[in-house]
């Protein structure tokens, strides 16, 4: 039997390059379709390497989809933190939504498919959950800076908020992948929707009501 090799920082660090750079083929390739072997043939590294750094595609593909997912959390912090009104929150939040679709569909693909796989394989399942309430965890403190910002309560407690707008993401990369030229702007649409029905919007300040002006007296 061959001797394990030593996890180390160095091994580690290794492991993180080479899951980094096989995310690419694993999202064009989908969790069934895909081997270590499979991957090798896509990328610069031969199945050897591959093989001493991960046990199997399971191990794989969870390093890199922690990695791209470790990322992901971090995407709306921006938008969060500068923004100084309701309505630019909102905005931001949605606009950041189509884009992320648009531009990172395969990636979304591939962990909405290794999610599904969590159904039928326990081993998969621990990770998922983690990485799944890390994107609860993201979309929460948007839904309380919103609340802060439009000083009402969101109505819906964070696993709730988490599912309509997960909801309605899938559903969005599920049509745009089918061609569906209209699917982002759809899914902005619903979001924006939901949003307003978690958070109240603040009432516009009302208009300051004029004084009556004063008649001036007349001589008699």
């Amino acid at each position: 039997m061959s001797k394990a090799p030593p996890r180390n920082d160095k091994f580690n660090e290794r492991r993180a390059e080479l899951g980094e750079a096989a995310l690419q083929t694993l999202a064009d390739l989908g969790y069934a379709r895909t081997s270590l072997r499979e991957i090798a043939q896509n990328s610069a590294f031969s199945h050897g390497v591959l093989h001493y750094y991960f046990t199997d595609k399971l191990d794989l593909i969870l390093c890199s989809v922690r990695q791209y997912k470790a990322r992901c959390v971090t995407r709306y912090d921006e938008v969060t933190t500068t923004s100084t009104h309701f309505e630019q929150l909102l905005d931001g939040f949605v606009e950041a939504l189509g884009e992320t679709l648009r531009t990172e569909t395969t990636m979304h693909r591939l962990w909405y498919d290794l999610r599904s796989q969590a159904l039928f394989e326990e081993a998969l399942r621990d990770d998922v959950e983690a990485i799944d309430k890390s994107l609860e965890k993201m979309i929460w403190r948007v839904m309380q800076r919103l609340s802060e910002l439009a000083g009402a309560p969101v109505k819906v407690p964070s696993e709730v908020a988490y599912a309509l707008l997960d909801g309605l993401f899938q559903q969005a990369l599920l049509k745009h992948l089918s061609g569906d030229r209209k699917a982002i702007a759809t899914m902005q649409a619903g979001v924006r929707l939901v949003l307003l029905q978690m958070v109240d919007a603040p009432a516009p300040p009302r208009a300051r009501k004029a004084a009556p002006r004063r008649r001036l007296a007349t001589a008699a």
